[in-house]
Protein backbone atom coordinates (compact mmCIF):
# COMPACT_ATOMS: atom_id res chain seq x y z
CA UNK A 1 0.00 0.00 0.00
CA UNK A 2 1.57 3.72 -1.04
CA UNK A 3 0.84 6.61 1.40
CA UNK A 4 1.55 9.88 1.76
CA UNK A 5 3.93 10.08 4.70
CA UNK A 6 4.49 13.49 6.60
CA UNK A 7 8.10 13.74 8.73
CA UNK A 8 7.33 16.42 11.30
CA UNK A 9 10.36 18.81 12.01
CA UNK A 10 11.32 21.75 14.26
CA UNK A 11 11.09 25.18 13.19
CA UNK A 12 14.30 25.88 10.89
CA UNK A 13 15.40 21.88 10.61
CA UNK A 14 13.05 21.19 6.97
CA UNK A 15 15.74 20.97 4.68
CA UNK A 16 17.42 18.93 7.10
CA UNK A 17 14.95 16.68 7.64
CA UNK A 18 14.04 16.62 3.43
CA UNK A 19 17.50 15.87 2.90
CA UNK A 20 17.87 12.73 5.36
CA UNK A 21 14.35 12.03 3.23
CA UNK A 22 16.31 11.60 0.18
CA UNK A 23 19.03 9.78 1.30
CA UNK A 24 16.32 7.22 2.15
CA UNK A 25 15.49 6.80 -1.27
CA UNK A 26 11.70 8.30 -0.89
CA UNK A 27 9.68 11.06 -3.04
CA UNK A 28 9.43 14.77 -1.68
CA UNK A 29 5.77 15.70 -2.43
CA UNK A 30 6.10 19.17 -0.70
CA UNK A 31 8.19 20.68 2.17
CA UNK A 32 6.26 23.29 4.56
CA UNK A 33 7.43 24.82 7.37
CA UNK A 34 7.57 22.40 9.97
CA UNK A 35 6.27 19.46 8.01
CA UNK A 36 7.58 17.52 4.76
CA UNK A 37 5.44 15.08 3.04
CA UNK A 38 6.77 12.67 0.83
CA UNK A 39 5.56 9.46 -0.75
CA UNK A 40 6.10 5.58 0.36
CA UNK A 41 5.05 2.13 1.39
CA UNK A 42 4.76 0.13 4.70
CA UNK A 43 8.68 -0.26 4.49
CA UNK A 44 9.17 3.33 4.14
CA UNK A 45 6.92 4.30 7.55
CA UNK A 46 9.73 1.75 9.10
CA UNK A 47 12.15 3.43 7.69
CA UNK A 48 11.96 6.30 8.17
CA UNK A 49 11.23 5.72 12.37
CA UNK A 50 14.29 3.94 12.17
CA UNK A 51 16.78 5.79 10.52
CA UNK A 52 15.43 9.37 10.67
CA UNK A 53 17.85 11.39 12.92
CA UNK A 54 16.17 15.16 12.90
CA UNK A 55 12.77 14.72 12.41
CA UNK A 56 10.01 14.69 15.50
CA UNK A 57 7.49 12.23 14.35
CA UNK A 58 6.15 10.10 11.14
CA UNK A 59 2.80 10.64 10.43
CA UNK A 60 0.79 9.01 7.76
CA UNK A 61 -1.61 11.53 5.59
CA UNK A 62 -5.23 10.44 6.02
CA UNK A 63 -7.48 12.94 4.16
CA UNK A 64 -7.58 16.51 3.48
CA UNK A 65 -10.75 18.40 3.69
CA UNK A 66 -12.48 21.74 4.09
CA UNK A 67 -14.95 21.94 7.19
CA UNK A 68 -16.10 25.70 8.89
CA UNK A 69 -19.24 23.69 10.32
CA UNK A 70 -18.83 20.55 13.14
CA UNK A 71 -21.09 18.66 10.67
CA UNK A 72 -18.47 19.24 7.66
CA UNK A 73 -15.63 17.94 10.41
CA UNK A 74 -17.98 14.97 11.20
CA UNK A 75 -18.84 13.51 7.50
CA UNK A 76 -14.97 14.46 6.68
CA UNK A 77 -13.97 12.49 8.93
CA UNK A 78 -16.19 10.07 8.74
CA UNK A 79 -15.78 9.03 5.07
CA UNK A 80 -12.75 7.88 5.36
CA UNK A 81 -12.06 3.78 5.51
CA UNK A 82 -10.95 3.56 9.17
CA UNK A 83 -11.51 -0.05 9.10
CA UNK A 84 -9.28 -0.52 6.50
CA UNK A 85 -6.52 0.70 9.68
CA UNK A 86 -8.17 -0.22 13.02
CA UNK A 87 -9.18 -3.18 14.03
CA UNK A 88 -12.63 -3.90 15.75
CA UNK A 89 -10.05 -3.68 19.40
CA UNK A 90 -8.39 -0.74 18.25
CA UNK A 91 -7.96 2.64 21.09
CA UNK A 92 -8.06 5.65 18.96
CA UNK A 93 -7.22 8.56 20.58
CA UNK A 94 -7.67 12.07 19.25
CA UNK A 95 -5.97 15.16 19.48
CA UNK A 96 -5.91 18.23 17.52
CA UNK A 97 -5.10 22.21 16.88
CA UNK A 98 -6.86 24.75 14.94
CA UNK A 99 -5.38 28.22 13.71
CA UNK A 100 -7.20 31.00 12.06
CA UNK A 101 -10.48 28.57 12.05
CA UNK A 102 -14.24 28.47 12.53
CA UNK A 103 -13.71 25.61 14.62
CA UNK A 104 -11.96 27.21 17.02
CA UNK A 105 -12.53 24.83 19.78
CA UNK A 106 -10.24 22.19 19.83
CA UNK A 107 -12.02 20.33 21.93
CA UNK A 108 -15.03 19.88 20.66
CA UNK A 109 -12.95 19.34 17.38
CA UNK A 110 -11.47 16.07 19.04
CA UNK A 111 -14.51 14.99 20.33
CA UNK A 112 -16.50 15.32 16.89
CA UNK A 113 -13.55 13.73 15.23
CA UNK A 114 -13.62 10.52 17.57
CA UNK A 115 -17.66 10.02 17.26
CA UNK A 116 -17.15 10.12 13.63
CA UNK A 117 -14.63 7.39 13.87
CA UNK A 118 -16.63 5.65 16.30
CA UNK A 119 -19.60 5.06 14.11
CA UNK A 120 -17.78 4.41 11.03
CA UNK A 121 -15.73 1.24 12.93
CA UNK A 122 -19.37 0.33 14.03
CA UNK A 123 -21.10 0.30 10.99
CA UNK A 124 -17.70 -2.02 9.50
CA UNK A 125 -17.48 -4.19 12.44
CA UNK A 126 -21.18 -4.37 12.94
CA UNK A 127 -20.85 -3.56 16.76
CA UNK A 128 -22.77 -0.98 18.98
CA UNK A 129 -19.79 -0.95 21.90
CA UNK A 130 -16.49 -1.01 20.68
CA UNK A 131 -14.18 -2.61 23.16
CA UNK A 132 -10.79 -0.41 22.42
CA UNK A 133 -8.76 -2.76 24.29
CA UNK A 134 -6.33 -2.92 21.71
CA UNK A 135 -3.40 -1.43 20.09
CA UNK A 136 -3.97 2.94 20.36
CA UNK A 137 -3.97 5.05 17.38
CA UNK A 138 -3.61 8.67 17.80
CA UNK A 139 -5.37 10.93 15.00
CA UNK A 140 -4.24 13.94 14.81
CA UNK A 141 -6.78 16.64 13.26
CA UNK A 142 -4.99 19.64 12.34
CA UNK A 143 -7.51 23.12 11.21
CA UNK A 144 -5.92 25.76 9.56
CA UNK A 145 -7.66 28.65 8.05
CA UNK A 146 -10.97 25.17 7.67
CA UNK A 147 -8.58 23.02 6.42
CA UNK A 148 -8.70 20.21 7.59
CA UNK A 149 -5.50 17.64 7.51
CA UNK A 150 -6.19 14.00 9.28
CA UNK A 151 -3.16 12.46 10.41
CA UNK A 152 -2.27 8.87 12.20
CA UNK A 153 0.71 8.71 14.14
CA UNK A 154 3.42 6.31 13.84
CA UNK A 155 5.93 6.56 16.42
CA UNK A 156 4.61 7.09 19.69
CA UNK A 157 6.87 8.53 21.65
CA UNK A 158 8.76 11.45 19.71
CA UNK A 159 11.77 10.37 17.46
CA UNK A 160 14.12 12.32 20.24
CA UNK A 161 13.54 9.38 22.58
CA UNK A 162 16.78 7.48 21.22
CA UNK A 163 16.30 4.89 24.58
CA UNK A 164 19.94 5.49 25.53
CA UNK A 165 19.18 8.40 28.19
CA UNK A 166 19.61 6.27 31.44
CA UNK A 167 20.93 9.40 32.91
CA UNK A 168 19.99 13.03 32.49
CA UNK A 169 20.83 16.38 33.20
CA UNK A 170 18.64 19.91 34.13
CA UNK A 171 17.80 21.57 30.06
CA UNK A 172 19.59 18.54 27.98
CA UNK A 173 19.36 19.66 24.44
CA UNK A 174 16.96 17.40 22.38
CA UNK A 175 18.93 14.65 20.93
CA UNK A 176 16.89 15.44 16.90
CA UNK A 177 18.81 18.99 17.33
CA UNK A 178 21.83 17.70 18.50
CA UNK A 179 21.93 15.41 15.09
CA UNK A 180 20.83 18.66 12.95
CA UNK A 181 23.29 20.41 14.69
CA UNK A 182 26.08 17.72 13.26
CA UNK A 183 24.67 17.45 10.18
CA UNK A 184 24.68 21.27 9.68
CA UNK A 185 28.58 21.29 10.60
CA UNK A 186 31.41 20.43 8.94
CA UNK A 187 32.15 17.42 10.84
CA UNK A 188 32.40 14.39 9.18
CA UNK A 189 33.77 11.08 10.60
CA UNK A 190 37.65 11.40 9.68
CA UNK A 191 37.40 14.69 11.75
CA UNK A 192 38.04 15.34 15.26
CA UNK A 193 34.67 16.78 17.41
CA UNK A 194 35.26 18.45 20.68
CA UNK A 195 32.41 18.97 22.57
CA UNK A 196 33.74 20.73 25.95
CA UNK A 197 30.21 21.61 27.76
CA UNK A 198 28.65 18.12 26.76
CA UNK A 199 26.63 17.99 29.66
CA UNK A 200 24.69 14.30 29.45
CA UNK A 201 26.79 14.09 26.51
CA UNK A 202 23.78 14.30 23.98
CA UNK A 203 25.96 15.48 21.06
CA UNK A 204 29.02 13.26 20.90
CA UNK A 205 27.32 10.30 21.29
CA UNK A 206 24.59 11.75 18.82
CA UNK A 207 28.39 12.15 16.52
CA UNK A 208 29.34 8.63 16.96
CA UNK A 209 26.14 6.82 16.10
CA UNK A 210 26.50 8.95 12.95
CA UNK A 211 30.33 7.73 12.38
CA UNK A 212 29.09 4.34 12.87
CA UNK A 213 26.32 4.68 11.01
CA UNK A 214 23.32 3.45 14.56
CA UNK A 215 20.12 3.89 13.07
CA UNK A 216 18.65 6.45 16.36
CA UNK A 217 15.78 3.95 16.65
CA UNK A 218 16.99 0.78 16.39
CA UNK A 219 16.61 -0.04 20.36
CA UNK A 220 13.38 1.82 20.77
CA UNK A 221 10.22 0.96 19.81
CA UNK A 222 7.49 2.63 18.06
CA UNK A 223 3.14 2.47 17.52
CA UNK A 224 2.57 1.23 14.25
CA UNK A 225 4.42 -2.48 15.60
CA UNK A 226 1.64 -3.32 17.36
CA UNK A 227 -0.60 -2.48 13.91
CA UNK A 228 -1.69 -4.77 11.99
CA UNK A 229 -1.49 -2.90 8.25
CA UNK A 230 2.22 -3.49 8.93
CA UNK A 231 3.85 -6.96 9.49
CA UNK A 232 6.00 -7.93 12.32
CA UNK A 233 8.17 -9.61 9.56
CA UNK A 234 8.91 -6.37 8.08
CA UNK A 235 10.20 -4.76 11.46
CA UNK A 236 12.40 -7.08 12.03
CA UNK A 237 14.02 -7.35 8.55
CA UNK A 238 14.36 -3.74 8.55
CA UNK A 239 16.17 -3.92 12.37
CA UNK A 240 18.13 -6.81 11.09
CA UNK A 241 19.47 -4.88 8.18
CA UNK A 242 20.16 -1.66 10.10
CA UNK A 243 22.55 -3.56 12.61
CA UNK A 244 24.23 -5.57 9.85
CA UNK A 245 25.07 -2.07 8.51
CA UNK A 246 26.85 -0.49 11.61
CA UNK A 247 30.33 0.15 10.87
CA UNK A 248 32.07 -0.94 13.84
CA UNK A 249 35.24 -0.78 12.72
CA UNK A 250 34.96 2.91 12.03
CA UNK A 251 37.73 4.81 14.65
CA UNK A 252 36.53 7.75 15.89
CA UNK A 253 38.14 11.18 17.50
CA UNK A 254 35.19 12.49 19.47
CA UNK A 255 36.03 14.55 22.94
CA UNK A 256 33.49 15.28 25.54
CA UNK A 257 34.53 17.43 28.74
CA UNK A 258 32.32 19.12 31.27
CA UNK A 259 33.52 21.36 34.95
CA UNK A 260 30.13 19.11 36.54
CA UNK A 261 31.27 15.28 37.66
CA UNK A 262 27.54 14.47 37.73
CA UNK A 263 26.64 15.53 34.17
CA UNK A 264 30.26 13.85 32.92
CA UNK A 265 29.00 10.46 34.66
CA UNK A 266 25.36 11.03 33.05
CA UNK A 267 27.26 11.34 29.90
CA UNK A 268 29.40 8.06 30.28
CA UNK A 269 26.16 6.13 31.06
CA UNK A 270 24.47 6.91 28.18
CA UNK A 271 27.15 6.60 26.06
CA UNK A 272 27.75 3.10 27.46
CA UNK A 273 23.86 2.47 26.67
CA UNK A 274 24.01 3.90 23.20
CA UNK A 275 26.87 1.31 22.71
CA UNK A 276 29.18 4.44 21.75
CA UNK A 277 31.45 4.79 25.23
CA UNK A 278 34.50 3.17 23.57
CA UNK A 279 34.26 6.62 20.62
CA UNK A 280 34.45 8.93 23.14
CA UNK A 281 36.96 10.35 25.36
CA UNK A 282 35.65 11.64 28.39
CA UNK A 283 37.09 13.91 30.58
CA UNK A 284 36.49 16.45 33.77
CA UNK A 285 37.41 20.05 33.41
CA UNK A 286 36.39 23.26 32.55
CA UNK A 287 36.77 25.08 29.01
CA UNK A 288 40.46 24.26 29.04
CA UNK A 289 39.78 20.38 28.43
CA UNK A 290 39.98 21.62 25.29
CA UNK A 291 44.00 21.63 25.65
CA UNK A 292 43.90 18.18 25.54
CA UNK A 293 42.62 18.05 21.79
CA UNK A 294 44.96 17.55 18.85
CA UNK A 295 46.19 20.44 17.48
CA UNK A 296 45.96 19.71 14.14
CA UNK A 297 43.63 21.95 11.58
CA UNK A 298 40.91 19.02 11.65
CA UNK A 299 38.86 20.26 14.98
CA UNK A 300 35.23 20.77 14.82
CA UNK A 301 33.72 22.30 18.35
CA UNK A 302 29.84 21.75 18.50
CA UNK A 303 28.73 23.20 21.09
CA UNK A 304 25.61 23.90 23.59
CA UNK A 305 26.87 26.09 26.58
CA UNK A 306 24.30 27.12 29.07
CA UNK A 307 22.85 30.53 28.72
CA UNK A 308 20.67 32.81 30.94
CA UNK A 309 17.03 31.65 30.02
CA UNK A 310 18.21 28.29 31.03
CA UNK A 311 20.89 27.35 33.85
CA UNK A 312 23.94 29.85 33.12
CA UNK A 313 24.58 32.76 34.58
CA UNK A 314 26.49 35.46 32.76
CA UNK A 315 30.29 35.28 34.78
CA UNK A 316 30.18 31.77 33.37
CA UNK A 317 28.90 32.57 29.67
CA UNK A 318 31.67 35.17 29.33
CA UNK A 319 34.36 32.94 30.32
CA UNK A 320 33.03 30.25 27.95
CA UNK A 321 33.09 33.05 24.86
CA UNK A 322 36.58 34.16 26.31
CA UNK A 323 37.72 30.35 25.87
CA UNK A 324 36.56 29.87 22.25
CA UNK A 325 37.72 33.09 21.27
CA UNK A 326 41.24 32.11 22.75
CA UNK A 327 41.01 28.72 20.67
CA UNK A 328 39.57 30.20 17.37
CA UNK A 329 43.00 32.73 17.28
CA UNK A 330 45.36 30.02 18.38
CA UNK A 331 43.85 27.26 16.19
CA UNK A 332 42.59 29.43 12.77
CA UNK A 333 41.57 26.69 10.94
CA UNK A 334 39.44 25.54 13.74
CA UNK A 335 36.05 26.19 13.55
CA UNK A 336 33.36 26.52 16.35
CA UNK A 337 29.05 25.59 15.77
CA UNK A 338 27.54 26.87 18.45
CA UNK A 339 23.56 27.28 20.26
CA UNK A 340 22.68 29.35 22.30
CA UNK A 341 19.62 32.20 23.21
CA UNK A 342 22.22 34.66 24.37
CA UNK A 343 22.02 36.97 21.44
CA UNK A 344 25.30 38.93 22.45
CA UNK A 345 27.06 35.48 22.30
CA UNK A 346 28.18 36.62 18.60
CA UNK A 347 29.93 39.82 19.30
CA UNK A 348 31.54 38.21 22.35
CA UNK A 349 33.60 35.27 20.56
CA UNK A 350 34.46 37.16 17.78
CA UNK A 351 34.37 40.63 16.63
CA UNK A 352 33.55 39.89 13.17
CA UNK A 353 29.96 38.54 12.73
CA UNK A 354 29.46 34.92 12.32
CA UNK A 355 29.66 33.37 8.52
CA UNK A 356 26.59 31.67 9.19
CA UNK A 357 23.27 32.20 11.34
CA UNK A 358 20.28 29.87 11.37
CA UNK A 359 17.26 30.25 14.00
CA UNK A 360 16.60 26.91 15.87
CA UNK A 361 14.12 26.10 18.44
CA UNK A 362 15.47 24.26 21.73
CA UNK A 363 12.41 23.21 23.18
CA UNK A 364 10.18 26.50 23.76
CA UNK A 365 13.48 28.75 23.53
CA UNK A 366 14.46 30.40 20.46
CA UNK A 367 18.05 30.27 19.59
CA UNK A 368 20.32 30.80 17.45
CA UNK A 369 23.00 28.64 15.82
CA UNK A 370 26.15 30.58 15.00
CA UNK A 371 28.73 28.71 12.57
CA UNK A 372 32.30 30.59 12.46
CA UNK A 373 34.38 28.56 10.01
CA UNK A 374 37.79 28.16 10.13
CA UNK A 375 40.53 28.47 7.66
CA UNK A 376 40.68 25.83 5.39
CA UNK A 377 43.26 23.54 6.18
CA UNK A 378 46.60 24.43 3.83
CA UNK A 379 47.48 21.71 1.35
CA UNK A 380 50.80 19.79 1.70
CA UNK A 381 53.09 20.58 -1.26
CA UNK A 382 53.66 17.36 -3.60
Amino acid sequence: MNFEIIATATFGLEAVVRREIENLGYEIIKTEDGKITYSGDERAIVRSNLWLRTADRVLIKLAEFDAATFEELFQGVKAIAWEDIVPKDGRVVVTGTSVKSALHSVPACQSIGKKAIVERLGGAYKMKTLPESGAEYVVKLTLLKDRVTVTLDTSGEGLHKRGYRVKSVEAPIKETLAAAMIELSFWRKDRVLADPCCGSGTIPIEAAMIGRNIAPGLYRKFAAESWNIIEEALWKEERDKALSEIDKEQTLEIFASDIDAAALGAAKANAEKAGVSDAIVFTKGDMDALKKVSDGENVIIISNPPYGKRIGEDEIMNGIYETYNFYLKKHPAWSLFMITADKAAERKIRKKPADKKRKLYNGRIETCYYQFHGEKPKKEKA
